[in-house]
C-alpha cells in the first residue's frame, strides 16, 4: 500500500513542476518555496518506499546524487551561466525520481534542452505572434529558461515510472486477482 502513496506523491509533483516551468518561462525565476515543496514530496515518496522495502540505500543514493548535481552545477551559477533556481531544481530531481531513473531523466532532459535551445536560437521557425516575440526577447537578453526542460523531463520521467509500475502490476496478475 505504501507504493501507492509514494506514486501519489509523484503525481502531486506534476502540477507543481508545470507551475515551475511556466513561471520560469515567463519570469525567469524559480521560487525557493516551490523547490522546497518538491523536495518534501520527493523525500516523502522515497521515505515511503524505504519503509516498505526496509532498505535505505535508495534514499542515500538519491541524496548523494542531489549533492553531486548541486556541487557540479554550482560553479556554472558562479560564472553566471545558469540560474540559482535551476541549480536548486536539478539538486532536487534525484529525490523526485530516485537514483535508478536518472538515466531516463537524462535522456528526456537532453531532448527537451535541445528543443528549447533550437526554439530560442531559431525563433523564425515559430508562427507569428506574441510567443515568437517573447522568444526573440529571450534571445536578445541571452537567457534560456532552463527550468522548462528540467520540469518537462521530470514530468516525463515520472510518467514513464508510473507506466512501468502499471505494466509490472498488470503482468504479475494482481489486477486479475482483484476482479
Amino acid at each position: 500500500m505504501l507504493l501507492v502513496e509514494a506514486l501519489l506523491l509523484k503525481v502531486l509533483a506534476i502540477p507543481l513542476l508545470a507551475r515551475i516551468a511556466w513561471l520560469d518561462f515567463t519570469t525567469q525565476k524559480i521560487s525557493n518555496r516551490d523547490v522546497l515543496l518538491l523536495l518534501c514530496l520527493g523525500a516523502g515518496g522515497l521515505l515511503l518506499l524505504s519503509l516498505q522495502s526496509g532498505a535505505w540505500l535508495e534514499m542515500g543514493l538519491s541524496a548523494l546524487a542531489g549533492l553531486m548535481l548541486f556541487a557540479a552545477l554550482f560553479p556554472f551559477w558562479a560564472l553566471r551561466k545558469i540560474g540559482a533556481g535551476d541549480v536548486k531544481l536539478m539538486a532536487v530531481v534525484p529525490f523526485l525520481i530516485g537514483h535508478s531513473d536518472l538515466i531516463v531523466f537524462c535522456g528526456f532532459l537532453l531532448i527537451f534542452t535541445l528543443v528549447t535551445a533550437l526554439i530560442v536560437k531559431r525563433p523564425l521557425m515559430l508562427p507569428q505572434g506574441v510567443f515568437r516575440l517573447y522568444v526573440q526577447h529571450l534571445d536578445r537578453k541571452r537567457v534560456v529558461p532552463f527550468g522548462v526542460p528540467i520540469s518537462l523531463a521530470v514530468i516525463c520521467t515520472i510518467a514513464f515510472h508510473i507506466y512501468e509500475r502499471l505494466v509490472l502490476v498488470g503482468s504479475s496478475g494482481i489486477l486479475n486477482q482483484l476482479n
